[in-house]
């Protein structure tokens, strides 16, 4: 029999048992194939997210395909914009590989996710690929200004004051509409993060501020020391008593937690660290506000529609956005931002304005609890 045009038809078996492919009369046409790489971190895939509507705008019959790191796929989980998510291994690879694509965006500036956009094939290739000797270089005029930020430091950390999203949305061509992240729960975690409001007395309307204390090992830098989160945590106790804090944080802040809220009394609630990304994303669901550093969690409870009150040391601020829902406090040294991995000062960190923070975060609970617009 003849390949079929539908987007479930694998060649392998029907799409649910009992089907028959030549006789079904529920097909989903293919439509333009599209190809999303994406292999950076968890916050910059949970951001690439915003651009899924404007793809689909320009694609509307389309199969959307997305390969990223299996450690970001959880992400993309119920996203009904995706059609198939890859994991990045080399199964995966030779079968992208085999397949023709009308479009593919590469997304990030990095050679592994460029060596495979130049792999496979593709009518029309957008974004970043790699040139004969392994140097990273823009595919279409329109990534020029999202290229140049990679090699201008001073372009990128004094001049630039666009967001990430806009400039991707830019060099991938796309007719960008302040579309949100987008990030699918289930009704079941929906349900989850009720639960867990009401098993810890957080009553309708109270808000619930939740911190979110660690970051990635890459740039650990990028959030607050223990003494921090205890002051901080004091402050919002003192000065807004009927709000709950909870703590948020994954396996590397399973101890971190523990200390803060052995410190911090019983007022603090320390959701638990060892359940998975999925079961994290439910407890900042569980948030009303979140206080953060520049991190994946900060991306995710931007894709929830929180109230963020975002911390940015090392990195750019005005390359987040936050759809008008939260404040962004930057430092304002002038070593800031660098981008360093490490760094022996630590000044961006020790300057770290908690007055500052601590305002935002009164504004914040003030608009949620009056019903303001956030």
């Amino acid at each position: 029999m003849p390949p079929i045009d539908c987007k479930f038809f694998t060649g392998y078996k029907p799409c649910r048992p009992g089907k028959v492919c030549d006789r079904c009369t529920d097909r989903a046409a293919r439509g333009a194939a599209v190809l999303i790489i994406n292999l950076d971190a968890l916050g910059a895939v949970m951001m690439t997210t915003a651009l899924l509507p404007a793809i689909k705008r320009r694609d509307p019959q389309s199969t959307v395909h997305w390969v990223t790191l299996p450690a970001a796929l959880p992400l993309l989980r119920h996203n009904n914009f995706i059609d198939k998510a890859w994991p990045y291994d080399f199964e995966s690879v030779s079968i992208l590989q085999a397949m023709s694509f009308d479009r593919v965006y590469s997304v990030d500036k990095s050679p592994r996710s460029d060596a495979l956009a130049m792999l496979v094939k593709a009518g029309e290739k957008l974004g970043f690929g790699l040139d004969s000797s392994g140097a990273i270089v823009p595919f279409n005029p329109e990534a020029g200004y999202a290229y140049r930020l990679g090699i201008d430091d001073g372009m990128k950390f004094k001049q630039n004051d666009r967001s990430g999203v806009r400039i991707l949305a830019e060099a991938l061509r796309l007719d960008y509409r302040d579309d949100g992240y987008v990030l699918e729960l289930t009704d079941e975690e929906l349900a989850l993060a009720r639960q867990f409001r009401e098993d810890h007395g957080i009553k309708p309307g109270e808000p619930a501020v939740g911190i979110n204390t660690g970051c990635s090992d890459l740039y650990p830098n990028k959030k607050m020391t223990i003494d921090q989160h205890l002051r901080m945590i004091s402050r919002i106790h003192r000065e807004l008593p009927t709000t709950k804090v909870i703590l948020l944080g994954g396996k590397a802040e399973a101890e971190r937690n523990d200390e803060i809220r052995k410190e911090s009394g019983s007022y603090v609630i320390s959701s638990p660290t060892t359940e998975g990304l999925r079961r994290g994303i439910v407890y900042i669901q569980a948030c009303d506000l979140v206080l953060t550093g520049d991190t994946a969690a900060m991306h995710i409870a931007i894709a929830l529609r929180k109230h963020v009150v975002a911390w940015f040391g090392l990195s750019c601020a005005a390359e987040i956005e936050l759809f008008s829902r939260g404040e962004k406090i930057a430092s304002q040294l002038a070593c800031a931002p660098c981008w360093k991995k490490s760094c022996e000062r630590l000044d961006c960190l020790k300057a770290l304005d908690l007055d500052a923070l601590l305002a935002a975060v009164k504004r914040g609970v003030e608009k949620l609890r009056t019903g303001a617009p956030v």
